[in-house]
């Protein structure tokens, strides 16, 4: 889509006032790729706004987004190199010069005794391309490996399989515009009401504007995107493609097959006709557990529509059969020829803000640059002369499952992390932990120095991060955007792409690369840029015509975007020609296994996992922001009540979750939005926030065999409660916000080392614009006093203000710091009840004069006057559950909602949930 004028996007670009100037960029978090507007004084941002001449988002933010400048924080930023001489010694500053020629020696050493396959690059969907082009560059082109994976494998690499399998290339044929045409959407295993909020809310306006579109939404859980669909399927996790399958039999049985046009334009069809012969909707029903009516009725919608158009995310990707969901729900676009046409077709949605432009550069172990394949010798051929290499490596390298493995196997000896957390987000965790343990030399490229993976680093190298970074990335619907750095890195942090080219010229100097200069001859970024352009000529992604000064002129382009095109492409293949060797589209015949791991009478329950409405990957930013926690602030494992009522749990109990590899302890939290003999685990809760390094210490490490990418959506799991009857609550904040922001990152990160010291041990944050940091404790033996005397002076809870209370006798102890007539600090032992009301005390600024009697009443109740306002719902206008609670019981639709409380009326996150709880009378607890 063209702007209809430019000037408003350029304009922008950067402006100068009298104190404030504005930079354009794009939000880090999530694939839809959104424009920003960074206002900033050239040192520290200030704030952020949506870009509303952005054609990802026209201005819209979603509640991470739109707090992007709470998240800029110098706070536990890794600011300067250190080096650890030996394993087990603590890490020393050192100068860059040092830390590269030591890496630099270590990986020469290494590779000169071993071969290049003893090291290993394992990368991050939220680099930027040119990041990305140069750490394949290296591995592939001066070191002589392909071992270069990336956690877009955990996302998006199932994804990226079918998309080949069927079509030919990796290449999504939608766009956002499209979410206007299409009149039945099919979300299949994604929620993007929390996952893609901006994507979600243009869905809506279409809704909206075409109230006889048709919404099916397959989730196993009954998501606010679920919530909000006009069928619901809530299937078995894992029986996807049966349910696919199905669909297809009903289109066939009922005649929607546009059989013409799959006779022109595809092959394999008829071997898919056969499988699906018998897979009826009644034998689907009792596979994946839903209703064969609305298998039917889901396949009589998508066979009617006009312009039928399906989405999908993690939910089919991580999987043992990931690639096979995906090749089964595309096949239901290219049965009935719906494909290519406006409104039409099947759509990825990308998790990560750059997982696309990782995959244009060929930043995967099996994949070589501008959508090349690594087992095609021609490719390798146009790879190598267009490098200026003898050669790129024919043997694929490991993907990153079989990377760790490798490592612990001591097979690869020195690995490279950038701008990723393995050590959180891979599944497994025991065997990820025992794999860095053993690692000879591992080097972490991080912006931030408290990650779960920064513990196992040899070598910790300062990378600058969003608001600092020049580069570009491409969104889920092929658009490019040009990021611009508003302000300079702290400290000596340096691009990720320029840590990468001077690596590379130590490396090739100690291998005796004499053309390592010219391999990475990159005096700035556009370079990177230029040349990755270059390598895209005559390929399906083709840029050529792309340079920062088109995108900064014309805005955010999609690909192709040739030499001469006048813009980029808004949807592939309207011609019915696709990218295979013959030109028509694939079909495929699916595996159609179940999941990996069966439930049985040890193991009853089904585990899912998933994300926060306002919580982002392992939290390493969006965990800066206090607010962000408003919505969720603890973690907990989501069970159903009848679940709960069988095992004698209450919500609020402790309980254990086991699955066959390990166990965690985290709080049962009842919820309707799982089935019963279902569970629920958000992703984002690791070791630095808890005492166990959560979902992923639980799930399992089996792979898909033609996307290698882990099953790390489900698990069988048990629950059983557990006593731990020693707790404790620690809270603190201050009386300036400047002071009560930095002084609770630097607690957060401080208590982190205490946290396996007990049972159970979570911090997070709370408040607005104040921060609260918070320490839950639940021990099985009493807490030591010289624990809580440590604790106590690190929250800073001595002093003349401090009030101190006992009773040896009950075990109770208590502490409240006063300030100012606020309660700024608090630690609770024996007794913690309180703790609720005594929060909110502190979150809402409240004087302590007229309940500071019941600080240390002996009772918990708190006094009516100081009843809290609750979970908030909506963060961006600060609306509490109890006062939307209050409106729905005196009839308020959601009109009435938005214009009283105004929830809802900024980003617009919080319209499913708002919609969900109207429409159930009143608000449920979530």
């Amino acid at each position: 889509m063209r702007f209809a004028s430019i000037a408003p996007y350029k304009r922008a670009q950067k402006v100068s006032g009298t104190k404030n100037m504005e930079t354009k960029s794009s939000c880090p978090y999530c694939g839809v790729g959104c424009g920003v507007i960074i206002q900033h004084d050239g040192a520290r941002v200030i704030e952020v706004r949506g870009d509303p001449a952005h054609p990802a988002n026209f201005g819209r933010l979603c509640t991470k987004g739109s707090t992007l400048h709470f998240t800029t924080r110098p706070e536990t930023r890794l600011l300067y190199p250190e080096l650890r001489s030996s394993k087990g010694e603590a890490r020393q500053r050192v100068s860059w010069d040092q830390a590269l020629d030591t890496a630099a020696t270590r990986f020469a050493d290494i590779i000169k005794a071993h071969g290049p396959d003893s090291v290993g690059f394992y990368i991050s969907g939220q680099l930027l391309t040119e990041d990305y082009y140069v750490f394949n560059k290296l591995m592939k082109g001066l070191i002589g490996s392909n071992n270069v994976d990336t956690n877009s494998r955990l996302c998006m690499s199932s994804a990226v399989a079918a998309y080949k399998q069927t079509l030919g290339a990796d290449a999504p044929p939608c766009a956002y515009e499209d979410f206007d045409h299409s009149d039945c959407m099919l979300i299949a295993g994604a929620n993007p009401a929390f996952a893609h909020p901006i994507a979600f809310r243009r869905i809506e306006d279409a809704r909206a504007a075409r109230p006889d579109k048709k919404l099916i939404v397959v989730d196993p859980r009954r998501t606010d995107t679920a919530a909000s669909a006009d069928l619901h399927l809530a299937i078995l996790p894992g029986t996807d493609i049966w349910l696919f399958n199905a669909m297809l039999h009903v289109l066939l049985w009922d005649g929607y097959v546009n059989l013409p046009w799959v006779r022109a334009h595809t092959e394999g069809f008829d071997a898919l006709r056969d499988a699906v012969r018998e897979v009826t909707p009644a034998v689907a029903a009792g596979i994946c557990g839903v209703k064969a009516e609305d298998i039917v009725t889901a396949a009589r919608w998508w066979g009617e529509a006009q312009a039928p158009m399906s989405l999908w995310c993690m939910g089919l990707n991580q999987s043992h059969h990931g690639t096979h969901n995906g090749t089964a729900l595309i096949a239901l676009s290219l049965a009935v020829g719906k494909i290519g046409q406006p409104g039409c077709g099947p759509f990825s949605l990308t998790g990560q803000p750059n997982a696309m432009g990782g995959r244009e550069v060929g930043g995967l172990a099996n994949l070589l640059s501008a959508h090349r394949d690594l087992a095609n010798p021609e490719h390798r051929a146009e790879v190598a002369t267009l490098w200026g290499v003898d050669s790129v490596p024919e043997a694929p390298g490991l993907s990153a499952v079989e990377m760790f493995e490798a490592v612990r196997a001591g097979k690869v000896r020195a690995l490279w992390i950038a701008c990723t957390n393995p050590a959180h987000s891979m599944p497994q965790q025991a065997l990820i932990r025992e794999a860095l343990e053993k690692c000879e030399f591992v080097v972490l490229q991080e912006a931030y120095a408290n990650t779960e993976t920064a513990q196992y680093a040899d070598l910790l190298l300062p990378a600058s991060t969003w608001a600092e970074k020049e580069g570009t990335v491409t969104n889920s619907e092929r658009r490019i955007t040009h990021v611009n750095a508003a302000i300079p890195g702290p400290g000596e942090t340096r691009a990720d792409w320029a840590i990468a080219r001077d690596f590379a010229l130590k490396l090739g100097e100690k291998l005796g690369r004499v053309d390592a200069p010219r391999l990475f001859d990159y005096p700035t970024v556009e370079a990177v840029f230029r040349e990755h352009a270059e390598s895209t000529r005559g390929r399906d992604l083709d840029i050529t015509g792309l340079s920062y000064a088109v995108l900064d002129e014309l805005g955010p382009q999609q690909w192709p975007f040739p030499e001469g095109a006048e813009q980029g492409a808004s949807r592939l293949y309207a011609e019915g020609k696709f990218s295979t060797t013959s030109g028509k589209a694939q079909f495929i015949v699916p595996a159609t296994s179940l999941t990996a791991e069966s439930i049985d009478a040890r193991y009853p329950l089904r585990l899912t996992t998933g994300r926060l409405r306002d919580q982002w990957h392992s939290m390493s930013r969006t965990g800066k922001a206090a607010r962000l926690y408003n919505h969720v602030d603890e973690p907990r494992i989501d069970l159903n009540s009848s679940d709960l009522d069988r095992r004698s749990l209450r919500d609020g109990d402790l309980v254990r979750v086991k699955s066959r590899r390990g166990s965690v302890i985290l709080r049962a939290h009842v919820t309707e939005e799982v089935r019963p003999g279902h569970a629920f685990i958000a992703m984002h809760w690791g070791r630095n926030v808890l005492s166990s390094s959560g979902a992923n210490e639980l799930t399992l490490n089996n792979v898909d065999p033609h996307s290698k990418q882990p099953e790390l959506k489900h698990a069988a799991v048990q629950i059983e409660k557990v006593e731990l009857p020693y707790q404790a609550l620690l809270m603190r904040s201050a009386v300036h916000a400047d002071v009560a922001n930095s002084l609770a990152l630097e607690r957060a990160a401080a208590l982190e080392p205490w946290l396996r010291r007990f049972d159970y041990a979570a911090v997070s944050l709370a408040g607005r614009d104040f921060a609260i940091v918070v320490l839950r404790i639940a021990h099985s033996a009493p807490i030591p006093a010289e624990w809580l005397e440590q604790l106590d002076a690190l929250m800073d809870l001595q002093g003349e203000h401090c009030m101190a209370y006992a009773d040896a006798r009950r075990g109770v102890s208590k502490k409240a710091l006063v300030e100012d007539n606020m309660l700024t600090g608090l630690r609770l032992t024996g007794e913690t009840a309180a703790g609720g009301w005594l929060k909110e005390l502190m979150i809402e600024r409240a004087p302590t004069d007229t309940v500071r009697r019941w600080l240390f009443a002996p009772l918990p109740k708190a006094p009516i006057a100081s009843v809290g306002r609750g979970r908030i719902v909506c963060n961006c206008l600060n609306v509490a559950e109890s006062e939307i609670r209050a409106a729905v019981a005196e009839g308020k639709d959601l009109a009435a909602l938005q214009a009283t409380l105004k929830c809802g009326t900024s980003c617009g996150s919080c319209v499913p949930e708002l919609k969900r709880l109207i429409a159930a009378g009143t608000p449920a607890s979530v």
